[in-house]
């Protein structure tokens, strides 16, 4: 380090001195934090017994500044772009291949060379405060400030301009029409903002002009965040595409990004420190000669926390993980907002809606007999392994379409919709407490509920399949089924000497994913107004009449979701065979009804003399398939509806009590509910 410090002179230049220099205090082994600490105190230590060294050091760090354009990286690094998210998304990809020509224009371009490591903002955030805010004294004095002045000024003219850009998108303002109807808060604070510079770059030539009050400009980015706020909210009801959240992302950086620099560059000493400065780890850090002022300290720390961010982003640019974290939150949470208010019809409150729930999850165990027959006729076809595939698929799919327009209702369908209507309750008014009594009895009538749906379900589509085979056997002279396919029938749900439980968690990952596409469909029959656009098909409504039209219009935008998630599900659960064959992997599915439906066509297929072994562990078979299938469903889904809300939840103990008190409490309400809702 001292031999580096000795090198640099008044006739030092370019980047070599500096990067060699942070090279030295960069940490060898990644995550040793104390050892950072450690070198900037050393470096300060070696500055401080040196004012030769300090002052070439300082000299050329400024000469540095100086030669940089710096309003990109204030304006640009950790905000997204107006490219569009799937336009950054591909800039990044190709980034992280292929990173960019860097020049010696921009102070970006010099954070690149300088800390081109992507964890070296880890160990530059862990030294403490007190120690970057030493070596930073000892090098700059107050009036070094300036050189930083101009770019951050251009950055918020930048910044404002693009704020009053997007806030034009018809894709805002058709969510937000008040805009249309009175000043867009976008544009008013533009014009806010270029007054002030204006004033601010007058005064800064030495004109004597009294600056505006930077406070009326924060109470206009705070009405810019309000409107940011109402769309979200109209989102969640309206629906959402990525386009527009990624719109949403964008200001909601971009308006933070300028209140940081309007504090920074405030000259009037009114304006709040943003919220997020560490202020207790500044005070920490003794100024040089003087106690610091109020003011001081909090300037010292925004600036510094400023810094730290931009440090951050600018290692993490080209990150995907950023991209996606940043802007699938919104479109997830509308998905899951979606499933979980349909989840709401799938929760049975007393005994008589168990009832119900019962028969109707009967009704589709009749429809699953069937289906279950014509898979056994297409795949005496023996038709090629994709169009076998496609026949399948369309079995399901169809079949499972039908049984959504009967309103019946398969089990398994269940969890994807009721656990994000779990994380809705999880989300409490207050985002602290959770009420973990009313938790536990949702979860227990989500229980119930859909172990009386699986019963409901295996009661029909048993003896409904059963009855198919024998009829067939009474009519046709033979069986619908040869001994040796009943017998691969039984083989295929054991549960121990075949993969029949991981292929049901595949079948539970197929369920996972048509609940996801059942929200994807409701977001975007909401956000597109199928309804209105249906009632506007003039050929249609000529053919069928302008009321039915409208129906139509109302009933597919109510059910969009439903039937492409069943539709879809049909078609994974159909192909899956398939895609394990043409990979050469171990992929297919295990359903609880049809497993159970497969039971009873080998039995009559066999004549019924099967030991009582081989059928205790068909039945513990399709039993434990249809658990796994309830839970891998139910896990996945629970865990991205608390992801989509970024909810953690570390109750999970207390809840398991809660269940359990309830369990021991009242074990005949715990299993069949009360016979009236709470």
């Amino acid at each position: 380090m001292l031999a580096i410090l000795d090198s640099i002179d008044e006739r030092t230049t370019g980047t070599a001195a500096l990067v060699a220099l942070v090279d030295q205090l960069r940490p060898r082994r990644r995550g040793n934090h104390i050892r950072a600490a450690a070198n900037v105190r050393t470096l300060t230590q070696l500055l401080k017994g040196n004012a030769g060294h300090a002052g070439q050091l300082r000299a050329y760090v400024l000469r540095l500044l100086r030669g940089r354009r710096h309003a990109s990286l204030y304006s640009e690094v950790g905000v997204l772009s107006n490219d569009g998210f799937f336009t950054e998304l591909k800039r990044r990809v190709a980034y992280r291949l292929l990173p960019p020509a860097l020049g010696d224009e921009y102070l970006a371009d010099l954070l690149d060379e300088v800390l081109y490591k992507r964890s070296d903002w880890c160990w530059i955030s862990a030294v403490p405060a007190a120690d970057w805010l030493d070596l930073f004294d000892t090098l700059f004095t107050r009036r070094d400030r300036i050189i930083m002045l101009p770019g951050m000024l251009e950055a918020i003219r930048t910044l404002s301009y693009r704020v009053a850009a997007i806030g034009l998108e018809p894709k805002l303002t058709n969510f937000h029409t008040e805009m249309e109807e009175f000043a867009s808060p976008f544009l008013v604070q533009n014009r806010e903002v270029v007054h002030y510079l204006d004033g601010y770059e007058k005064m800064l030539g030495g004109a004597d002009v009294e600056l505006d009050d930077a406070k009326h400009l924060l109470v206009m980015l705070d009405q810019c965040d309000a409107v940011v706020a109402k769309i979200r909210r109209k989102a969640l009801v309206q629906g959402t595409t990525i386009a527009l959240t990624y719109l949403l992302v964008t200001l909601t950086q971009s308006i933070d990004r300028m209140r940081k620099l309007l504090f920074l560059v405030d000259v009037s000493g009114e304006l709040p420190p943003p919220p997020t400065v560490d202020l207790e780890a500044v005070r920490a850090a003794a100024m040089p000669h003087r106690a610091p002022t109020e003011r001081q300290v909090q300037r010292r720390a925004a600036t510094l926390a400023m810094a730290l961010e931009l440090i951050e982003a600018h290692n993490n640019k080209y990150t995907v993980r950023d991209l996606f974290r940043d802007n699938i939150h919104l479109l997830a949470r509308n998905v899951t907002e979606n499933a979980s208010r349909t989840g709401e019809h799938y929760i049975a409150e007393n005994r008589g809606e168990l009832l119900g729930m019962f028969l109707s999850a009967a009704g589709a165990g009749v429809v699953v007999g069937f289906m279950a027959l014509f898979k056994i006729l297409l795949g005496t076809l023996r038709a090629a392994p994709l169009v076998e595939a496609f026949l399948f698929s369309m079995n399901y799919s169809l079949g499972f379409v039908f049984i959504h327009l009967l309103h019946f209702t398969v089990a398994t369908k269940q969890p994807a919709m009721t656990a994000s209507r779990i994380a809705a309750s999880l989300q409490s008014r207050d985002g602290r407490h959770i009420d973990l009594d009313s938790l536990a009895e949702l979860i227990n009538k989500v229980f119930r509920t859909q172990v009386t749906a699986v019963l409901g379900n295996i009661a029909t589509a048993l003896p409904t399949a059963w009855l198919i085979a024998w009829c067939w056997r009474q009519f046709s002279g033979h069986h619908l089924v040869t001994p040796e396919k009943a017998m691969h029938l039984l083989h295929d749900i054991d549960p121990i000497h075949t993969p029949a439980l991981f292929y049901a968690a595949i079948a539970g990952v197929c369920l996972f994913l048509a609940g996801l596409i059942s929200g994807y469909y409701d977001n975007q029959a909401l956000y597109t107004r199928w309804g209105r656009r249906i009632s506007q098909l003039r050929g249609l409504a000529a053919l069928i009449g302008q009321d039915r039209t409208d129906r139509l219009g109302r009933y597919l935008e109510h059910n969009l979701g439903s039937i492409m998630g069943n539709f879809y599900f049909g078609i994974m659960l159909g192909m899956a065979s398939a895609l394990g064959l043409l990979l050469g992997l171990p992929i297919d599915i295990r359903h609880v009804t049809f497993s159970s439906a497969n039971f009873a066509t080998a039995l009559v297929g066999l004549d019924h003399n099967v030991s009582w072994q081989l059928v205790v562990t068909s039945v513990i078979g399709f039993l434990a398939i249809g658990t796994v299938n309830l839970l891998v469903s139910f896990g996945l889904a629970l865990w991205v509806a608390l992801r989509a809300r970024r909810i953690p939840f570390e109750h999970g103990f207390l809840l398991l009590r809660a269940l359990g008190n309830r369990l021991r409490r009242a074990p005949v309400d715990f299993f069949i509910g009360t016979k009236e809702s709470k």
